[in-house]
């Protein structure tokens, strides 16, 4: 009962993380006026606390786990499938995508690629029955609905053109493959380094940093970004980065708790979104009259979702606190 209580503890801090990650870094974009630098400052916030600070408590010792070359690789792809993600979405952004309609296809694709995904990577197909997959279908209803639904804080802009549509389309689609195939694979990282908690985390966090910096750095030019380097948008940027990588951790906690991607991750995409919405009307001073009750009933429903995700999603075969070092997931 106890690791189950710290497993949704775990979640729950991934999910408040993530979910104050979009405003925070909302307003780290509007202070620079550019999509591309703040993600650069997002790169090193997460040098900072998921490589430097694990390598520092690493060496103090006390870490169960070790370091192996699977684990490495596996622990990589997640901190570039989360960077690349993150930059799919401002790409889509960038291109003319509204988050009206790009942020809830994000959030609903990613946990259908992550159910499928971790299936196929562990063969286990046969373990998604009916109420599980009622619950996933719930908890993507509702953090579209919620996404949809919530209150406009200006209107819409027009729709891009037919080309920029397909570019569009396509860092959606970059968002959803990315973000969905993270949970899977930080789980097998993790796994092959004995449920090590630090050891993946850092190499989550040089993939974001090389992702997160490097590239956004040699986009300026060839997207016309025309922004400047503000302290502020600086600030906020870091802060947005600093949020992302305690999410990491969250995650990965919740890994280390027995939880599974089967559960964790679907009910992180349910929650975050949720919690997204009510920072954002927190930091605009949203009045409470303004929510559509079509927005009210999409945090239910994500909330009746994941609730059921967590009773009936599948249960694997170990946890990772006992898994040996090479063990799959």
């Amino acid at each position: 009962m106890l690791q189950f209580l710290g497993m949704l503890a775990a979640i729950a801090l991934t999910a408040i993380c993530w979910g104050m990650y979009g405003p925070t870094l909302h307003l780290g974009r509007e202070a620079m006026h550019s999509p591309l630098r703040p993600f650069v400052c997002v790169g090193l916030a997460y040098f900072v606390i998921a490589v430097l600070i694990p390598l520092v408590l690493l060496a103090r010792g006390g870490e169960r786990g070790g370091w192996s070359t699977k684990g490495v690789v596996w622990s990589l792809l997640a901190g570039a499938a989360g960077a690349a993600g993150a930059l799919g979405v401002i790409l889509a952004l960038t291109f003319g995508g509204q988050p009206i309609y790009v942020m809830p296809l994000v959030f609903g694709g990613a946990p259908v690629v992550n159910t499928l995904l971790t299936a196929a990577m562990s063969r286990s197909f046969d373990q998604l029955k009916a109420p599980f997959l009622a619950g996933l279908i719930l908890v993507i209803t509702g953090a579209v609905t919620v996404l949809v639904f919530k209150p406009q804080m200006q209107p819409h802009a027009a729709l891009p053109t037919p080309e920029r549509f397909v570019e569009v389309l396509l860092s959606v689609a970059m968002a959803i493959f990315c973000w969905g195939a993270y949970g899977p694979v930080l789980h097998r990282g993790q796994a092959a380094m004995a449920g090590s908690r630090l050891r993946p985390l850092i190499c989550i966090g040089a993939a974001y940093f090389l992702i997160a910096v490097l590239v956004p750095l040699m986009l300026l030019v060839p997207l016309e970004d025309r922004g400047t380097w503000d302290i502020s948008g600086g600030v906020w940027s870091l802060g947005a980065g600093t949020l992302g990588a305690i999410g990491a951790l969250g995650t990965i906690l919740a890994f280390t708790c027995g939880g599974k991607p089967f559960t964790v991750m679907p009910v992180v995409f349910g929650l975050a979104p949720v919690i997204n919405t009510l920072t954002t009307l927190w930091l605009f001073h949203t009045r409470a009259t303004d929510m559509s009750p079509f927005f009210l009933a999409g945090m239910l429903i994500v909330a009746v979702g994941a609730a059921t995700v967590l009773v009936f999603g599948p249960r694997g075969h170990s946890s990772l606190a006992t898994v040996a070092p090479q063990a799959e997931v």
